[in-house]
This record gives C-alpha cells, sequence and structure tokens, in this order.
C-alpha cells in the first residue's frame, strides 16, 4: 500500500468519526458506523491497535500478519463477554496497560517467541474488545457495531504494519523503536490520568 492511500484511509476514517460523534444513526449503518469509529475515537484504542501492527512487523513474518489476525478475533470474543454483561475488572486500566507494554516492547526491540507475543496481544485483545462490548450503544445492531470495531481494528492494525515496514532501513528502526517510546508514554499518560 502507498503512502497515500495510506494517508487517505487515515483521513476518510477521522472524517467520518467526526460525523459519526455528532449524531446517532440507528439499524445496520448506525450500528456498523458507530462500531467502526469507536477504536479511532480513543487515543488510548488507537495507540494499542498501531503497535500490534507495529510490534508485528518488527518481529517480521509471520507474527506481521499473526498478530493482527489474533488481535481482531480475541477482541471479537470479548466484545461478546461485554454485551452479554459478564464483568471483567479493571477494563480501563488494562487498555492503558496494554498500551504500555506493547510500546515497551516496541521500544525495546523484544523479539518473544511468536506464541508468547499472541498470547500477549490476545490478553489484551479482551480488554478492548470487551470495552467495545459494553459502550455497545442502545440503537446498534450488536453484530453490524462488532463488524464495525474489528474492521477498524484491523485497518489501525495495517497502518502500523506499514510503518513498521521503515524497520528495514537502521534510521526506519530507531524511529519505529523511538514511536514505541511514544505509545508505552501515552499508556502511562492514560494510566495516572
Amino acid at each position: 500500500m502507498k503512502t497515500n492511500q495510506l494517508l487517505s484511509i487515515l483521513a476518510a476514517m477521522l472524517l467520518l468519526s467526526f460525523n459519526a460523534s455528532a449524531h446517532e444513526v440507528t439499524g445496520f449503518g448506525g450500528g456498523f458506523v458507530s462500531g467502526f469509529v469507536h477504536p479511532v475515537l480513543g487515543v488510548d484504542h488507537v495507540v494499542a491497535m498501531i503497535a500490534v501492527g507495529l510490534w508485528g512487523a518488527l518481529l517480521g513474518a509471520p507474527a506481521n500478519w499473526v498478530l493482527p489476525v489474533v488481535f481482531p478475533l480475541v477482541m471479537a470474543f470479548g466484545g461478546v463477554l461485554g454485551i452479554i454483561g459478564l464483568p471483567i475488572p479493571a477494563v480501563e486500566t488494562g487498555i492503558a496497560t496494554s498500551a504500555v507494554v506493547l510500546g515497551g516492547m516496541i521500544a525495546f526491540a523484544l523479539k518473544p517467541h511468536l506464541l508468547v507475543a499472541a498470547i500477549v496481544v490476545a490478553i489484551f485483545a479482551i480488554f478492548h474488545g470487551h470495552a467495545h462490548g459494553t459502550e455497545l450503544p442502545q440503537s446498534a445492531t450488536p453484530l453490524a457495531y462488532s463488524i464495525g470495531f474489528v474492521l477498524s481494528t484491523g485497518l489501525l492494525h495495517l497502518c502500523g504494519i506499514v510503518f513498521g515496514q521503515l524497520v528495514r532501513a537502521p534510521a526506519g528502526r530507531v524511529l519505529i523503536q523511538a514511536t514505541g517510546g511514544v505509545i508505552a508514554t501515552a499508556g502511562v499518560w492514560i494510566l495516572v490520568g
């Protein structure tokens, strides 16, 4: 994917989020749109989603596609838990911690075994999914909402993967690790705030 295409997608997501946050829409479109914009409306979700893609790119194949597939699948499960009202303690803390941990993994270029990386991503995905499920708008269709937030999450992962391709250049590797530091710092800021 070219840089202009990626920027176009990001711009469209931002424009869509402003319209969606101003109006509650009902039906399939409303549920889908609400779910699609939910992950991009919070810094905590955005940085963690991009971190998953970045960490996958840093780890290389097959992690560059395994982690961004594991996260939405497990996140959907967490969403179901939220929809049915099963309580999970400290969800917001888990979400902020995901940014700290994933950002730290990137900042320090940690490369655990793929199974360990997938488990770390899956644990945090449950928290993110639960938050999406419990925040499901009353007027939204749960299935459409879920499809929207899974698709949006995938696109944020893709942004991280595309940015992560800079890892091939020495200066790009430094930039990616610095971005990991920024993500971890954002997570600490969210935890403290």
